[in-house]
């Protein structure tokens, strides 16, 4: 091999461990978003928070309607709370007491998928309702609220 072909080979060796080195950080600053990005789902993922009975129940004679306020849930996104109408053991109606948001977006979907959620429960006359998919937190939120209000009713 003459100096031409050393040299020539030299460089090509040099360019590839350069290649490698530019390469590093942006591995290293991808790993790191990759990182942040599962700890941040996971932080979002955590299980509702569940706050004390927000008001007691209203309760009239037998077969009259009576209705209650379940627990205000924090949810990850804000805080839902359901007020629910039963006549006899049958859920008649429900309606949302408290709801606070951290973002417009989650107003939105709220709106959204809370006549749903409101359909599914009259529909099964139960809080064991499946869950809206992509709006997992509100739905669960949802229905431990209007479980706690069919407890303190005493309806199962």
């Amino acid at each position: 091999m003459n100096v031409r072909d050393r040299r020539s080979q030299s460089r090509a060796t040099t360019t590839k461990k350069l290649r490698k080195m530019r390469r590093g950080p942006f591995v290293v600053i991808a790993s790191a978003a990759g990182f942040a990005g599962i700890v941040a789902m996971h932080a979002a993922g955590s299980p509702p928070a569940t706050t004390g009975p927000s008001t007691t129940p209203t309760v009239t004679p037998t077969g009259a309607s009576r209705t209650a306020v379940g627990t205000s849930e924090n949810y990850g996104y804000g805080t839902l709370g359901v007020k629910v109408t039963v006549r006899g053991s049958r859920i008649t109606d429900i309606s949302v007491a408290t709801i606070q948001t951290a973002e417009q977006y989650s107003q939105q979907l709220a709106q959204q998928v809370i006549p749903l959620l409101r359909n599914e429960v009259l529909s099964a006359q139960s809080a064991r309702i499946n869950a809206i998919s992509g709006a997992t937190y509100t739905s669960e939120a949802y229905a431990y609220s209007v479980q706690a209000a069919l407890d303190t009713l005493g309806v199962k």
